[in-house]
C-alpha cells in the first residue's frame, strides 16, 4: 500500500504529512487522520494504513507544523515535568481559528488529489485529534462528510466556549464519537450534552462508550485496547461507508 509525502500549503508555512494510499484504482473518498497529543509519528501511519485498507486515502498532517523541528514524545511524557510542559504548550497553540484554518488547507489539498473523489472528506481524531476532528466539523460544514473522535477530550464542555459541541448547527457531517471509561475529559454527562446538541442541530449522530480506557485505540499508548481498536476500525467502516 503506497505511503507518500505529502508537503501541504498551510496559513502560517508548510505542513508536512503522510498520504495513504489503496492499492488498486481510484479514485477513492478521502479521510483526514488527526493524531492525537504525541502528534504525527509512526502508530499513526499504521492506522492511516488500515484506514487505507478500508478504501480510502488517508491524509495525516503533523498539526504541529509551526513548531519546526519539535522532537518527538515519550509514551510516559505526561508524568515528566518538562515533556508536560511542552506538550501541553503545543496543545495549546491549536486555538480553534488555526484549526480551522490548518483543515481548510488540509481538506483542500486532500481533495485536489487525483487519487481523491467526492465533494467532501471525512475526519477521524484520537484524544486531541478527536476534539480537532469536531472542531473541523463545525468549522467546514459541508466539507466534511463524516467526522469520528475517539477518546476525545473537551468536546462537550457547557462552560467552554470552544467546545465544539457549540458549533453542532454549522455541522453537516454524520459524527460518531467513541468515549472511554473513567476519562474525566469526556464523561456520561459529557456525552449527554454532545447528544443533546447534535440532535437538536439535526445532526445523525451516535455516541457510545468502549468498555476501555483513554487512549484504546493507538497502539504506542499503554492503555492500548485491542478489542477497542477493532471496534473503533469497525465503526470508521460502518461510517464511512454510509456517509462518503
Amino acid at each position: 500500500m503506497p505511503r507518500l509525502d505529502a508537503e501541504i500549503p498551510a496559513p502560517d508555512g508548510t505542513a508536512a504529512g503522510t498520504l495513504h494510499v489503496p492499492d488498486g484504482d481510484g479514485p477513492w473518498p478521502g479521510v483526514i487522520m488527526f493524531p492525537d497529543a504525541f502528534g504525527l509519528r509512526e502508530t499513526m501511519r499504521g492506522m492511516a494504513d488500515k484506514v487505507a485498507a478500508l478504501g480510502y486515502v488517508v491524509l495525516v498532517p503533523d498539526v504541529y507544523y509551526r513548531e519546526a523541528g519539535w522532537a518527538p514524545f515519550a509514551a510516559d511524557a505526561f508524568g515528566d515535568d518538562s515533556e508536560r510542559g511542552r506538550l501541553f504548550a503545543l496543545m495549546g497553540s491549536l486555538t480553534n481559528d488555526r484549526i480551522a484554518a490548518d483543515a481548510t488547507a488540509y481538506a483542500d489539498f486532500l481533495l485536489a488529489r487525483p487519487e481523491v473523489r467526492g465533494p467532501g472528506v471525512g475526519t477521524t481524531g484520537y484524544c486531541m485529534g478527536g476534539r480537532i476532528s469536531l472542531v473541523t466539523a463545525g468549522a467546514l460544514g459541508g466539507k466534511v462528510a463524516a467526522a469520528a473522535s475517539f477518546h476525545g477530550g473537551g468536546i462537550a464542555k457547557a462552560d467552554n466556549e470552544s467546545s465544539p459541541h457549540h458549533q453542532a448547527a454549522q455541522i453537516r457531517a454524520v459524527v460518531y464519537a467513541a468515549g472511554a471509561i473513567e476519562d474525566k475529559s469526556f464523561t456520561e454527562q459529557d456525552a449527554d450534552l454532545l447528544r443533546t446538541a447534535l440532535t437538536g442541530a439535526g445532526v445523525t449522530n451516535t455516541v457510545e462508550f468502549y468498555p476501555a480506557h483513554h487512549g484504546f485505540a493507538v497502539p504506542d499508548n499503554p492503555t492500548y485496547d485491542e478489542a477497542a481498536a477493532t471496534r473503533h476500525y469497525a465503526a470508521l467502516a460502518a461510517l464511512y461507508g454510509s456517509a462518503l
